[in-house]
C-alpha cells in the first residue's frame, strides 16, 4: 500500500489519515501492556513509552504524579477501536486518550504504518 500526500488550497481542508494518540499511564509495567496489546491487535504500529511528570486537577485537588506516556503511531480509522481497547484495559477512571494528526511525514514511515495496523483477514 503507498500512501501519497498532497497539499490542499488554503480555503480546503484535508482529513489526515495518520496521527500520533497520547496515552498515560500510572506505571511502566501498565504502559507496556497497552502498548503490546495495542501492537498485537494491530491497532497500532508503533508505541514510544517516556517517564513524565503530570500536574493536575483532579476531583478539586492538584495532583502530581509519575506517569508513563505513550506516544501511539497509527491510522486514525483504527482510532474508536484504539479508544475502546485502551478503555477495557487501562486502570485511570478517566484516561487521557488524545488524537494529534500527522499533517505530513516521511512518505515510507507513513506507508510502514498503513501496513501494521491493516486488520488481517479471516484466512491469514
Amino acid at each position: 500500500m503507498t500512501v501519497k500526500l498532497k497539499t490542499a488550497p488554503m480555503n480546503e481542508q484535508l482529513t489526515p489519515r495518520f496521527g500520533v494518540v497520547l496515552v498515560t499511564a500510572p506505571s511502566q509495567a501498565e504502559a507496556r501492556t497497552i502498548a503490546q496489546t495495542l501492537i498485537a491487535e494491530n491497532l497500532a504500529a508503533c508505541v514510544s513509552l517516556l517517564p513524565v511528570h503530570s500536574i493536575y486537577t483532579w476531583e478539586g485537588a492538584v495532583q502530581q504524579e509519575d506517569e508513563w506516556q505513550l506516544l501511539i503511531k497509527t491510522d486514525l480509522a483504527r482510532f474508536s477501536a484504539l479508544e475502546t481497547r485502551v478503555r477495557q484495559i487501562h486502570s485511570y477512571e478517566v484516561p487521557e486518550i488524545i488524537a494529534l494528526p500527522i499533517l505530513a511525514g516521511s512518505e515510507a514511515y507513513l506507508n510502514w504504518i498503513a501496513t501494521q495496523v491493516e486488520t488481517p483477514s479471516p484466512e491469514g
